[in-house]
């Protein structure tokens, strides 16, 4: 057996990534990575207990080629005498529907996907095509956008259903080998699209820090994730003996000792207030929220009674209980105090209780595909000026609307939109520090702050209910 055959076997035997009896889907995209994954796990299996069933290919019908892709995926596995399975999803219907990036949006139907295709008995689990260059990537952008040593671990072996038998090979030894059994593979134009993050670190970032600082930058970052993956189970294992005499869980809330929270070392103590506050939610938390949780859980008291709202939950401090739960039922409130003024800074986050909503402000790695009028907007960060403010309505209020080319009166915005005088009060209006007006919330952005170049910089809006407060 050579080389390349052998490094993937002795990974599949270390990780324990098989079972004896195991039964193996390979997702194929009809890219390189895949193309080499799919005849290496063929030609490994001759020799192994386990087999390969199937492969996978998932249509996201984004690209112009995705039809073109799905026709080769299935010419290649007719050519290896393997059944396929093409499973066609709409990715841009669920990036609309959960109000989420288009990327985002592909990375969940694809490991939905591979959940079903193991709960219906079809396998026993899928590998995917990560490479050690995937795991580098990964590390440096997880650097770059700050992680602890769960986000450094980077790639896993194994998550859930998936496995990646590749994370040891490099893209180019699989190029090789794939010169070798001529073999051909589609290429992935948006790979060399600069504009998207890891495309950068790919292209610029990893080549630099290779001619500059170290000529095997991969394999330092390499052997940092398999540290931190170490580090990270270690930790898991204690947070979860640490957690049963702190945390309780029911069926709408997480509560925890604060008291005994407060005890434990700052590095468990953050961990235990990460998982409550992502327990059973899609929301992603981080250090900042994470800090404000353990500063609330610091505040217990005799009759102390305090709330918060964190992303997809709400947080209250109940005598020596801190709980987790769900945010308060959806509607509007009216309120006789409808004057507000709220400072938003990056990454940042503004609660306005006069109008029952919540706004986010973060930094994208791409130029989302967003409506201006949704619940999500995309802006221009370079030559904003920051901090940004969250305010109602005020009478004079003018603002550029996109794509009209002129000015007009925010309250002219609210007539043609048939918003109702008594709620016109209630919609926040976003402005830069010299006071223009930014977004008027799910109405429209101001044309000068729209996206006009990717590599200048973007940041998200984001607003969310949090519910009836009265």
């Amino acid at each position: 057996m050579r080389r390349l055959q052998q490094v993937v076997t002795r990974a599949i035997c270390r990780e324990s990534l098989i079972p004896s009896d195991g039964r193996v889907v390979v997702a194929l995209s009809g890219g390189g990575d895949s193309v080499a994954l799919a005849s290496l796990l063929l030609e490994i299996s001759r020799e192994q207990p386990w087999s390969v069933v199937g492969f996978l290919h998932i249509n996201h019908k984004v690209r112009e080629s995705a039809d073109e892709d799905e026709s080769f995926c299935q010419s290649f596995a007719r050519g290896f005498g393997v059944p396929i399975k093409v499973v066609r999803v709409d990715v841009a219907a669920r990036a609309r529907a959960d109000r989420i990036s288009v990327e985002e949006a592909g990375h969940d139907l694809r490991y939905e996907t591979f959940d079903k295709i193991v709960e219906q008995g079809s396998a026993t689990c899928v590998a995917t095509g990560h490479t050690r260059n995937d795991l580098a990537e990964t590390v440096l952008l997880r650097l770059i956008r700050g992680a602890g040593p769960g986000g450094l671990a980077g790639i896993r072996p194994r998550h859930g259903v998936v496995i990646r038998p590749l994370l040891d090979v490099s893209r180019s030894e699989l190029r090789q080998f794939i010169r070798g059994k001529n073999l051909s593979f589609r290429e992935d134009e948006t790979n060399n699209d600069i504009r998207i993050t890891r495309n950068r670190i790919r292209h610029l970032l990893l080549p630099f820090l290779a001619e500059q600082f170290s000529p095997s930058i991969d394999e330092v970052l390499v052997r940092e994730a398999a540290i931190s993956r170490s580090d990270a189970q270690l930790m898991d294992s204690i947070v979860d003996q640490v957690s049963k005499s702190i945390v309780s869980y029911g069926d709408d809330r997480v509560a925890l000792d604060a008291k005994r929270l407060g005890m434990e070392p700052l590095a468990i103590a953050r961990r235990i207030a990460k998982r409550a506050l992502e327990f059973g939610r899609r929301s992603a938390i981080g250090f900042d929220q994470i800090e404000r949780f353990l500063a609330m859980a610091a505040a217990q008291g005799d009759g102390v009674l305090l709330h918060a709202d964190f992303p997809g939950s709400r947080v209250s401090l109940e005598g020596s209980k801190i709980v987790v739960k769900d945010p308060l039922l959806r509607g509007p409130i009216l309120s006789h105090r409808t004057e507000f003024d709220y400072e938003l800074t990056v990454p940042g986050e503004v609660t306005i209780l006069e109008a029952g909503l919540l706004i986010l402000l973060e930094e994208s790695d791409e130029v989302p595909v967003l409506s201006a009028r949704g619940d999500t907007v995309a802006i221009q960060r370079d030559g904003l000026a920051l901090p940004l403010s969250v305010r109602n309505w005020r009478a004079g209020d003018v603002v550029r609307p996109l794509g009209l080319g002129g000015r007009k009166k925010v309250q002219d915005l609210f007539v043609d939109q048939k918003i109702p005088r008594k709620l016109r009060n209630l919609i926040p209006i976003v402005t830069d520090s010299k006071g223009e007006i930014v977004w008027v919330v799910g109405q429209t952005v101001g044309d000068d702050f729209r996206v006009t170049d990717a590599d200048r910089g973007v940041l998200t809006l984001k607003v969310m209910q949090i519910g009836d407060l009265s």
